[in-house]
């Protein structure tokens, strides 16, 4: 039989493992599905694929928040969304030079420092409540709809199956769908490992639930979008790689905490207010300064970016 130590090491690096699965089930048949019915890349990237990759997020805190604390949902999330801009954003920067496209500049960034600031005066007296959670996906759901708005007015054709048949396109979307189906069912076994193995062994060391959320789990839930901007990057596909972590950031505050609150009201500590919360607004400011200038991000601010995420955790430590 396996210690106590031991076994959370294993359930972590399993859920780990089950987590970035079924993100990569998740993102391949929604990708597919998405593209299929006529949407452009960079659509897809800061709606379907930004979704698909927030859904480790979305589990994780969720069954932290239900099973452990409200501080394992609200550390997840601000340490995902700083790992997406400071480690996803600058590795994939580091790999290529990526460039950004006014669509996202002027419709989608915008968003995101709403979310970051929206967060930060919603939890100003220390608490995320159902009506503050209500009110965050009101903000998704107009979020969503200006993107359905600007998708069907520039849809792009849909993709032909060349040589296939009606039946060969069905038995494809069949195929997509069951891929859906196989990553939310992967994701679910892999947040329950993550949380349990994350969660025994920094336990064990005296480490807060806050601290856990912000450095292993937020670390374990961004492998998506690390994967799939890193892919992005070095396929070409800048649109992909800065659509992901943009929408994915969106995502996590508004989709993920909105729900999380209304599962169970979020208390925010002081330190949290005075410290994690002003670092993931800097992480967003630096990135829209750094994008806004040039409408590109250089293998410089790859540097800039990923060293400011080392300082961060190295801040966290004791």
């Amino acid at each position: 039989m396996l210690s106590g130590t031991s076994l959370d090491l294993l359930l972590l690096v399993g859920g780990i493992v089950a987590l970035y699965g079924g993100a990569e089930l998740l993102v391949a048949g929604a990708g597919r599905l998405a593209l299929g019915i006529g949407l452009h890349a960079a659509t897809v990237g800061v709606t379907v694929i930004a979704f698909a990759t927030t859904a480790p997020e979305l589990f994780v805190s969720a069954i932290g928040a239900l099973r452990v604390s409200s501080d394992i949902g609200l550390g997840t999330i601000v340490g995902s969304n700083i790992a997406n801009i400071g480690l996803v954003l600058g590795v994939a920067t580091l790999i290529k030079p990526l460039q950004i496209s006014d669509q996202v500049i002027r419709r989608h960034v915008p968003v995101m420092v709403l979310a970051a600031l929206l967060l930060v005066a919603l939890g100003a007296n220390g608490r995320v409540g159902r009506l503050e959670g209500v009110l965050l996906l009101v903000v998704l759901a107009g979020f969503t709809a200006m993107i359905l708005h600007y998708a069907n007015a520039e849809s792009a054709p849909m993709i032909d199956e060349p040589d296939a048949s009606a039946a060969s396109g069905v038995s494809a979307r069949a195929w997509d769908g069951a891929l859906v189906i196989g990553g939310l069912v992967v994701l679910v076994i892999g947040s329950r490992w993550l949380v349990a193995g994350g969660t025994g062994l920094l336990s064990a060391l005296g480490v807060s639930d806050l601290v856990i959320g912000l450095t292993v789990l937020a670390l374990g839930t961004s492998l998506p979008e690390l994967a799939a901007s890193v892919v992005g990057a070095i396929r070409g596909h800048e649109s992909f790689a800065v659509g992901n972590v943009v929408g994915s950031n969106i995502y996590n505050i508004l989709a993920v905490l909105g729900i999380v609150a209304l599962i169970t009201p979020i208390e925010i500590e002081p330190a949290t207010l005075r410290f994690e919360l002003p670092i993931m607004v800097a992480f967003t400011v630096l990135l829209v300064g750094l994008m806004g200038y040039r409408r590109q991000l250089t293998r410089l601010d790859g540097v800039i970016l990923v060293g400011s995420y080392v300082g961060f955790i190295a801040l966290l430590v004791p």
